[in-house]
């Protein structure tokens, strides 16, 4: 029986009626250009040199070739005989910590290359279960999707580095929900996750996912790795040791108590990384418990592909099509000048559609060499030309950011994110309007603006870290502002207090001038006593440091 391996790809198909459509149009459209053109008569008598019939062979041509290159890449094939490979086991997503500070060689020779040594171990005594893979950071990638391939499983681990995921940190729960949605939904058993890591988490709420998890029939277990002292981190590539943004030498430490309450959470296994085998021996074991069920998996089977052919059948339309004429064989000197009337059309509308692009190119590079103002005119330039043109206008937006002509600035931001073509477009000009904002200290804006970026890119990460920098200013700004009402306020009731009471009258003193001066004296010792107390009083102060590994 034919079927196709990558089967969501043949949503392509619907391709096929949009340029059935198209074509239509465009015969429409010639008919109506005709008409309007003038004397039906004359207008034949100038095209009879035009087949009709080719053109439209020529489009189905091209139409059949479209749709053998669609079945093409969704792999159309035959499966060899009638076996069926069954696996009477569970499906399990690994969940591994690829984050800088698995780089800390508290665990020889560092934690990520001791947690490969788990997993590869582990996948040799897993031979009827089905695995897949995410890897996370600072952001959380599916690396393979659920599989009965172990050699595959093996060899995505084995690449699995710092460098395969661009944004550091540690989000386990961004993580967790990525193992959640490569399961199959419908079942409610059968389903587990290991996942390894050292436990520096940098967001909340994982203990939450876990129980959510498990409440859709997933168990969560955990491994932490690494040591409660601690260790610096070594960067692979200069072989120097990590620096927090202060210049400080970064020591990381394993977080047991987040990976130990994620496992109670989710009702799995909780171990504390301190031999291989051991760890191996009772993470199976507490695998081997869980219910199995008999499960058929193609992803072994042999099957014959088709695609091969349909591709040297579509290369022989395309030789085919070149040599199917539109045009009847005309004389010459009319040949000559319609190609020469060609010629010139063409090299017209080909300038006309470089020219915004040299522009903006050039721009481009005034901006790279910091000349702004430079880049700033040519951008403008490119706007007058086209201001329909999302690009122009962000650069320009740039240029003038640049140049601290802010409100300028914002305004190019805003049309050309109304001109975007797409979200991740919107989301970036959405993202610089919010940085010219926030400069401006306009806080409430600037957060509309960040909020908007993500709403049309969640992805962003700029966006969301300016984000949380943005609010935690509003914050502050509205606690210094009540602070200063209540200063005002005070300020006032004292200033009040004072005009109701009556100045007392200087009175003579009968206080003898030895008598004074002991008094200051005295005065002057408790004063100095004073002093010494609030010297030995050394204020503490709490920061807490941004991560990146």
């Amino acid at each position: 029986m034919l079927t196709f391996e990558y089967i969501k790809l043949l949503w392509l198909l619907l391709l096929l009626p949009v340029l059935i459509l198209v074509f239509i149009y465009a015969l429409n459209k010639k008919k109506q250009v005709a008409k309007l053109l003038g004397d039906t008569h004359l207008i034949d008598q100038l095209t009879s040199s035009y087949n009709k019939k080719s053109y439209s062979f020529k489009f189905a041509l091209m139409l059949t070739a479209l749709l053998l290159v669609i079945l093409s890449i969704a792999n159309l094939r035959l499966k060899n005989g009638s076996e069926k490979i069954t696996r009477n086991g569970i499906d399990i997503m690994i969940a591994l910590d690829v984050s800088k500070s698995m780089y800390a060689k508290d665990v020889q020779p560092n934690r990520l290359e001791r947690a490969k040594q788990i997993l590869n171990q582990l996948i040799d005594r897993l031979s009827n279960d089905r695995i897949g893979i995410v890897i996370f950071a600072g952001k959380a990638y599916l690396q393979m999707p659920i599989t009965g391939d172990h050699t595959a499983t093996k060899m995505y681990i084995a690449s699995a580095s710092p460098e395969t995921v661009p944004t550091q940190g540690t989000v386990l729960g961004d993580a967790l929900k990525m193992c959640n949605a490569a399961f199959n939904s419908k079942e409610k058993k059968y389903k587990s996750v290991i996942l390894i890591s050292d436990g520096e988490d940098h967001d909340d709420g994982a203990n939450e996912i876990a129980a959510e998890m498990y409440e859709q029939g997933i168990v969560v277990h955990t491994i932490a790795i690494g040591s409660t002292e601690g260790s610096t981190i070594i960067d692979e590539a200069t072989g120097d040791e990590k620096k927090d943004k202060d210049g400080n030498i970064v020591i990381t430490k394993v977080n047991e108590k987040v990976l130990s309450e994620i496992a109670t959470e989710g009702k799995g296994l909780y171990q504390l990384y301190t031999n291989t085998n051991d760890v191996v021996n009772r993470l199976y074991n507490q695998l081997s418990t869980m219910d199995k069920r008999n499960v058929e998996d193609n992803s072994l089977a042999n099957y014959k592909s088709w695609f091969q052919y349909l591709l040297g059948l579509t290369f022989i339309l395309l030789l085919i099509e070149p040599f199917i004429k539109e045009i009847k064989r005309i004389k010459k000197s009319k040949v000559k000048n319609v190609v020469i009337a060609l010629f010139f059309i063409l090299s017209n509308m080909q300038v006309f559609a470089q020219e915004p692009k040299k522009t903006i190119k050039a721009g481009n590079e005034a901006y790279k060499k910091k000349e702004y103002q430079t880049a700033a005119n040519l951008f403008k330039k490119a706007v007058e030309k086209n201001n329909k043109n999302a690009t122009s206008q962000f650069n320009f937006g740039n240029a003038l950011y640049k140049l601290k002509k802010t409100e300028e600035a914002i305004a190019a931001f805003d049309t050309a994110e109304v001109n975007s073509n797409n979200n991740i477009q919107k989301s970036n000009t959405a993202y610089n309007k919010g940085v010219a904002l926030q400069n401006n200290k306009n806080l409430s804006e600037c957060i509309k603006a960040y909020k908007k970026a993500l709403i049309k890119d969640a992805s962003n990460v700029d966006a969301r870290h300016n984000l949380q920098i943005a609010l935690k200013q509003q914050k502050k700004q509205e606690q210094e502002k009540k602070e200063q009402e209540k200063n005002n306020k005070n300020k006032k009731n004292d200033n009040e207090n004072k005009k109701d009471k009556q100045e007392p009258q200087p009175q003579k003193s009968n206080v003898s001038k030895n008598d004074a001066e002991q008094k200051l004296d005295a005065l002057q010792q408790k004063e100095k006593e004073l002093q010494d107390k609030l010297h030995k009083l050394k204020p503490s102060t709490n920061k807490k440091q941004e991560k990146d590994w």
